[in-house]
C-alpha cells in the first residue's frame, strides 16, 4: 500500500486540545494527505490543524458530523484519493491500525472496511455506552436490515468507487447507520476489522450522551420512511 494514495478525513468540532497530537501521529506515520473539516468550531481547531500541515475545510455554521464527513469525502475525491479513511479528532483511534483497516481494500477483498471495537478492544468504555451501542445495533437490524457488530464507529475506509457512490444525507449522528444502509443498498462488499478504541476521560466527556440515542433513532426512522417513499414513487 502506498500511503500517498490514502486520504485521512477528520471531522472536528472544538478539538484544539487533542487534534494537534492526532495530526502529529498521522504525519509521523507517513500520512501526508489529511483533510480536517472544521464544523464551525468556537475554538482554534482550524488554526491548529493548519499549523500541523492539514488541509482545512471550514463550515460557516455547525452542521453535524455527517455533514462534515460528506464535505471531507467530497474534497478527498476532488484531490484524487484512492482510499479514504475517516478518523476521529479526539485521539480514540489508533494510527497504527489504519494499515490493517485498508488492507482488504488494497487486496480487492472489499469495497468498504468498518472498524469494530466489539471484534477488537474498547478499554475504558462505560457500561452505559456499551448498552446503548448494543441497543442501536438491534434498532438498525429492525429498521434498516443492517447486521454488523459496530455500526457507530467512526473508523472506516472506503475505496474511491464506494466513496463516490455512497450518499450521506443525514447531517448528524445517524449518518453512521445511513452509511451501512447505503452499502447494503448498493450491493457493495463490506468487511469488519477488529480495532482498538480508547476511552479516556477526555473521550468520555466529548462522547455522545444517552439522550442523543433518541435523536439517532428518530433520524433512522425518518431515513427509512424517506427511502420507502422514494422507492414507491
Amino acid at each position: 500500500m502506498s500511503k500517498h494514495s490514502v486520504f485521512i478525513v477528520i471531522p472536528a468540532f472544538n478539538e484544539e486540545r487533542r487534534l494537534p497530537e492526532v495530526l502529529q501521529r498521522l504525519r509521523r506515520a507517513g500520512y501526508d494527505h489529511i483533510i480536517v473539516v472544521d464544523d464551525a468550531s468556537r475554538d482554534a481547531t482550524a488554526a491548529v490543524a493548519r499549523r500541523a500541515g492539514a488541509h482545512v475545510v471550514q463550515h460557516k455554521h455547525n452542521k453535524g458530523q455527517g455533514a462534515a464527513l460528506r464535505t471531507g469525502i467530497k474534497e478527498a475525491l476532488r484531490r484524487g484519493a484512492d482510499i479514504i479513511v475517516t478518523f476521529d479528532a479526539d485521539g480514540q483511534h489508533q494510527v497504527r491500525e489504519i494499515a490493517r483497516l485498508v488492507r482488504p481494500l488494497v487486496r480487492g477483498e472489499a469495497d468498504v472496511a468498518l472498524g469494530s471495537r466489539f471484534l477488537g478492544r474498547a478499554p475504558g468504555m462505560p457500561l452505559v455506552k456499551r448498552i446503548t451501542l448494543w441497543g442501536s445495533k438491534l434498532v438498525e437490524r429492525l429498521f434498516l436490515g443492517v447486521k454488523l457488530t459496530d455500526v457507530h464507529n467512526g473508523f472506516r475506509a472506503f475505496s474511491r468507487d464506494a466513496a463516490r457512490r455512497i450518499r450521506i444525507t443525514c447531517n448528524r449522528m445517524a449518518h453512521a447507520s445511513e452509511i451501512v444502509y447505503r452499502v447494503h443498498e448498493l450491493g457493495l462488499s463490506v468487511v469488519e476489522v477488529p480495532v482498538t478504541i480508547h476511552y479516556d476521560r477526555y473521550a468520555r466527556e466529548k462522547g455522545q450522551s444517552v439522550f442523543n440515542s433518541f435523536s439517532i433513532l428518530r433520524d433512522i426512522i425518518r431515513l427509512r420512511w424517506r427511502e420507502r417513499r422514494r422507492r414507491s414513487s
